[in-house]
């Protein structure tokens, strides 16, 4: 049995989640929180109807699960908006834990495709310096809040440079951050995930064998970046194509929730 909760945490349409929870023994508490973001390249055409199955999943395997929604490009979203929108929906946890008995010692983050970027940008907001008002403003509390102690990357577009030079899903990524590299480079390099590293945390970077909407080079650059680091990423390969991450019944997914499972213990 599972229970649901939604709650804002901004005023615009786009910015609520919705916590599950799986039933607890009198007295207990979760042990920690999985932050589900979903993907879509970051437009609006997509929403948190995708992170949907997988939150009531991980609810039903005895973990609280935040699905986030956020703004996306097209409805306020973009630079910065999905990004304050991504560390104010984390940071909402805090005021969820005490009336919800969460444990935030440990909260990770499962993000597919375009939600696996913005779940290990997230987990690197400590290291980042925003750009300033010239690129239209920073992103605010960049390095204050909630702090992500693991992510399961599904697919995750974890190199906007590569992503950019691919022109993946014509030209996501310029649309997202509204223009190229070459005329908004500090909101580029603030973006990507590559910039953040070394990270203090494990990053679990899946990605299918037959995808074909997000090359593996695109997880595969970034793990290799990583080595150096205290916690270098570890690049999972696992069957199926870019939608098997999301589907609760692929062996795809099931990796994913194991990996989960395993960074809350």
């Amino acid at each position: 049995m599972t229970r649901r909760y939604r709650y804002e945490y901004g005023p615009d349409r786009s910015q609520w989640g919705e916590l599950f929870l799986p039933d607890l023994p009198e007295g207990g508490k979760h042990r920690g929180v999985v932050v589900v973001i979903h993907g879509g390249y970051w437009r609006s055409t997509y929403g948190a109807e995708l992170g949907e199955p997988l939150a009531q999943d991980l609810a039903e395997h005895g973990m609280a699960a935040w699905n986030l929604e956020y703004r996306r490009a097209g409805n306020g979203g973009g630079w910065p908006g999905t990004f304050q929108d991504i560390l104010a929906g984390i940071d909402k946890l805090a005021d969820l834990a005490e009336p919800h008995a969460l444990d935030l010692g440990k909260v990770v983050a499962l993000g597919h495709s375009a939600g696996g970027h913005l779940a290990v940008w997230a987990a690197g907001r400590r290291r980042l310096d925003a750009p300033g008002p010239a690129e239209d403003g920073p992103v605010e509390n960049i390095d204050d809040g909630v702090r992500l102690t693991g992510v399961v990357s599904q697919s995750g577009v974890l190199n906007l440079a590569e992503a950019e030079r691919f022109n993946l899903s014509n030209g996501a990524v310029a649309n997202f951050l509204g223009g190229p590299s070459s005329e908004f480079p500090e909101r580029h390099r603030c973006a990507d995930p590559m910039s953040a590293l070394p990270l203090d945390i494990p990053v679990h970077a899946v990605h299918g064998e037959e995808d074909e909407d997000v090359p593996l080079s695109v997880s595969a650059t970034y793990v290799d970046a990583s080595q150096a680091g205290p916690v270098p990423a570890r690049l999972v390969m696992v069957p199926g194509d870019h939608f098997a991450l999301i589907d609760v019944t692929a062996a795809a997914y099931l990796t994913c929730r194991e990996l989960v499972g395993r960074l809350l213990r």
